[in-house]
Formats: structure tokens, sequence, C-alpha cells
């Protein structure tokens, strides 16, 4: 029979829990938590796993990210140029052919983009539903969100503008070292808030200069939504670098907190008199 509370692992106490959540197994050391029902009735398993792979792939994706907004700024801003001195001047100055090759570019630009940008969408989403998993195992009771909304977030319209950031808060509060006497460190959330913030201004700005342009006809309507473009590519990729900075800081912390489990600091009582 399986347990009546988290549904996953066999009964074995007479009112129908396993050993994990009537509390019979034995606490584990450095102050991580039974692996005990989480949101949604989910279960950790016993130990953490290892964020720092994922996290140095996401880092080296949001790199890509990047340089392929780079890319999309200066193909961008030479479409604004040639288009800005054909709707100023007519064709007098400016070939027409010329113009149009720029904005192949600029399209050529927008695809790379595009893929680079799924690629780091997948990575990241496996990185942040395993930090959530382990966040499940360092401290569930502060988790506001089951570890499917770490993916599911992500795909719900409106909603995905803060569910995953409440998700990250949890994680990133769960992931706080524990210090000595097994007390909470405070640890500022300014990477978070900072990569959030940004996140979300560059996905609505470009969501609102991506239409412009869709509708620009006239060549003084294609330069003034081709800057608008590439001043959001400016904003994406200071969003992106505020990823790398969370994703590391995030990753250094768990690191610390299952490192401080494994070798737990010694008690005043245990240091050795100098």
């Amino acid at each position: 029979m399986l347990c009546t509370r988290c549904r996953i692992r066999t009964a074995v106490t007479a009112d129908g829990l396993c050993t994990f959540c009537s509390g019979t197994r034995p606490p584990l050391p450095g102050g991580l938590t039974a692996p005990a029902p989480g949101p949604g009735g989910w279960t950790a398993g016993t130990w953490p796993r290892s964020p720092v792979g994922l996290a140095r792939a996401v880092t080296v994706l949001l790199g890509a990210v990047i340089a392929a907004d780079v890319f999309a700024v200066v193909t961008g801003l030479r479409v604004r140029s040639l288009w800005g001195v054909l709707a100023a001047d007519g064709s007098s100055d400016v070939p027409l052919r010329a113009a149009h090759t720029a904005e192949r570019y600029y399209v050529l630009a927008a695809i790379v983009q595009g893929t680079v940008l799924v690629a780091t969408a997948i990575v990241f989403i496996v990185w942040f539903h395993r930090t959530r998993r382990n966040a499940e195992v360092f401290h569930a009771g502060v988790q506001r969100l089951g570890p499917g909304w770490a993916i599911g977030g992500w795909f719900v319209p409106i909603a995905n503008l803060w569910m995953p950031y409440r998700v990250a808060s949890g994680v990133w509060e769960a992931s706080a070292q524990t210090g000595p006497g097994d007390g909470w460190r405070t640890v500022p959330r300014t990477p978070l808030n900072l990569w959030w913030g940004a996140w979300v201004v560059s996905l609505l700005a470009t969501r609102v200069a991506e239409e412009i342009w869709s509708r620009a006809v006239e060549p003084e309507e294609v330069a003034r939504a081709a800057g608008l473009v590439a001043a959001c590519d400016v904003l994406d990729i200071v969003a992106a670098v505020l990823a790398i900075l969370f994703v590391r800081a995030l990753t250094r912390m768990q690191v610390e907190r299952a490192a401080r489990a494994v070798n737990p600091a010694p008690a005043a009582s245990d240091t050795p008199l100098k």
C-alpha cells in the first residue's frame, strides 16, 4: 500500500504513512530536512543534485544570446541608418538595393537570435527545475509553489510575468547557507530582483517593438522601428548579463548549502584552543 500522504513510497506505519512522512527516518546531517511532501504532494529526493554542470551550460548559452543580440544591434543600426537616409533624401545617396540587403541581414540576425534563445530557454528551465528540487530538500517549508511550476510557470500567459519569480524566490530563500547554530544567513535578493525586472521589461518592450516593425512600410517607419528593436536588443543584453549573475549566485549558494550539510561546521566546544 502506498503512503496516504505522499502517494509515492510504501506505507510502513499503522496509520498508512511511509518512513519519510511519519518522521521515523533518522534526521539528515547539517540541518537538511527530511523530504516531506511540498506543495502539491510532491516529495523530494534524500540528497540535492548538483546544478553546477547545468549552470555552466546556461552561462555559455547566455553568452551566445549576448553575441546574437550584439549582431542584431549592429545590423539593426545599419538598417536604421540606410532607411533613415532614404526617408530624408529618397534614393539619391543610398541605393535601394543596399537598404534591402541590410534588411535581409537584419532578418538573419533575428533568426539566429530566436534559435539561440530557444536552446538557452530549454537548458535554463532544466537548471531552474533542478534548483527547485534541491530547494525542497534544503527547506520544503518556504516553497510557495510546487516544483512543476518551475517548468509550467513559464508557459502560462500573463501569469508567466510573476509565477517563475515566486518559484525563484522560494528557491533563493531555501538555498541560503546556514550559519553557526543552524541559523539562517540573510542573503540579499538583488541578483534575483534585477534579473527578473530586466527580463520582464525586455520581454514587454520587445513585443511592442516587433509589432511596430511588422507594420512598418514607409522608409521613415522602417528606420524608426529598427531603432526601437535595436534598443530592445540592448535591454535583452542587460537582462542576459543579469541572468548570468543570478545563475552563478544561486548555484554557488546551493553548492555551499549542500557542502555544509555534508561537512557541518564544528561546534564551538569542539574547536581546539590556541
